[in-house]
């Protein structure tokens, strides 16, 4: 497996945040590498791009239904410190996709795999999944399948 070039753009960051005393940024950096870390320590593996935009797009997911939970519980405070680490982790992932983008991507899929119903759903997902990560919610990628497969 590669190194991985988005780590060493995520310690590098670390470093300047450090240099720059920005301690709230400095905090959600060092999240993103104890992820990192712990995921290669635990596998034993070193992590290449692709799965460190895994790990990115996930700690933003967590993070927007945490951000929602405290907002629905009128805890501002608490979805504004949620709301920021995603500004910090978003910041390492790629442009976004637009939705005609993912549209797209989502025919190009359907076409290759020639589906056509519901029970066909994952082959798509599987040929999705790799073009979007990082780039694009996979909840909405979901929905938009379900909708061009029923």
């Amino acid at each position: 497996m590669s190194e991985s070039n988005l780590k060493d753009q995520i310690t590098e960051a670390m470093k300047n945040a450090m240099r720059a005393k920005e301690k709230e940024r400095l905090g959600t950096i060092r999240l993103i590498l104890a992820d990192i870390k712990r995921i290669e320590v635990d596998e034993r593996i070193e992590l290449d791009d692709a799965r460190v935009l895994q790990i990115l797009d996930k700690m933003v997911k967590q993070r927007r239904d945490s951000s929602k939970q405290f907002k629905d519980a009128d805890r501002m405070d608490l979805a504004e410190q949620e709301d920021f680490e995603i500004g910090v982790i978003e910041e390492f992932l790629p442009a976004a996709l637009s939705e005609a983008e993912i549209s797209e991507i989502i025919d190009a899929a359907v076409s290759e795999t020639g589906a056509s119903t519901m029970q066909q759903m994952g082959q798509v997902i599987g040929k999705v999944r790799p073009q979007v990560q990082g780039r694009a919610d996979m909840g909405q990628v979901s929905q938009m399948v379900k909708a061009k497969l029923s």
